[in-house]
């Protein structure tokens, strides 16, 4: 079992950036993969990114391609999710997520999960 706790939060302008992230507690984290995702309000919660293991595979949601980058470090237990050119409609609450077998991006296919991290972004 693994413990999830997200911090880096805030408020940003638009075309700013932000970091955040997910310390894990609880044994053998590097066992799992984390992926990252966001609920925004009166929507439902969407994929954001992924990463694998050993931190050697990623995968990206279109939306936020080529503008987060996901990172992990099995050393630390911890996994950051580096947010660049952000833009209003990123405005959400952004979990970590983690499970142990697959490279999901539905919520289903995560049995692990953070309290949640409020990300605001003025235009």
């Amino acid at each position: 079992q693994v413990q999830l706790a997200e911090s880096g939060g805030g408020l940003v302008q638009a075309g700013g950036s932000l970091s955040l992230s997910c310390a894990a507690s609880g044994r053998s984290f590097s066992d799992y993969v984390v992926g990252w995702f966001r609920q925004a309000p009166g929507k439902e919660r969407e994929f954001v990114a992924l990463v694998t293991w050993s931190g050697r595979g990623t995968r990206y949601a279109d939306s936020v391609k080529d503008r987060f980058t996901i990172s992990r470090d099995n050393a630390k237990n911890m996994v950051n999710l580096q947010m660049t050119s952000l833009k209003p409609e990123d405005t959400a609450v952004y979990y970590c997520a983690a499970n142990r077998g697959t490279f999901g991006s539905t919520p289903g296919e995560y049995d692990y999960w953070g309290q949640g991290t409020h990300v605001t972004v003025s235009s």
